[in-house]
């Protein structure tokens, strides 16, 4: 682990000098976490869209100071209606927190932040996200946070 324990990490949302950052995150994770291979001008598009329209949801980031602020982990939240509930579920999205500053909690930090936002408003029903069936690793710190599983699997048909 390269990073310091004590170095300070700042949360926000993303603006648009951020999303070549997300962007090699959302590629590096792809490869890392499903062997997929993206095309990097395609992530950078769909990551600047994010962030220019906020229908389509947010991105939260964490930074560090090294000594020039540095994006080092990322989540996006995207919007799902419950008609059930009259709010919406925040689906929580393109987690990453570079290899070299993990284990330090960053994750954590963000999603706790997270939270918070969500707790705050009134149309906020819940969060939710989806974990790759095999990343034992990642659901586990997922319910460390206080997710559970729920009773629905995800299919999907994919176009293009």
């Amino acid at each position: 682990m390269n990073g310091e324990k004590n170095e300070t990490i700042s949360l926000r949302k993303a603006e648009i000098r951020d999303a070549q950052a997300i962007a090699s995150f959302n590629v590096k994770m792809a490869a890392e976490t499903e062997g997929k291979k993206l095309a990097p001008e395609v992530v950078l598009r769909g990551v600047k869209a994010v962030i220019k329209d906020p229908h389509k949801g947010f991105y939260l980031v964490a930074e560090i100071r090294k000594p020039e602020p540095c994006v080092v982990g990322q989540l996006m939240v995207t919007f799902e209606w419950s008609d059930w509930r009259n709010r919406n579920f925040w689906w929580i999205q393109s987690v990453y927190v570079e290899t070299e500053h993990r284990g330090r909690g960053i994750f954590g930090q963000l999603f706790r932040h997270l939270e918070e936002m969500a707790r705050w408003r009134k149309d906020v029903a819940g969060l939710r996200l989806y974990v790759e069936k095999h990343n034992q690793q990642a659901r586990e710190i997922y319910e460390s946070l206080g997710m559970v599983q729920t009773y629905y699997d995800m299919l999907e048909m994919e176009f293009g």
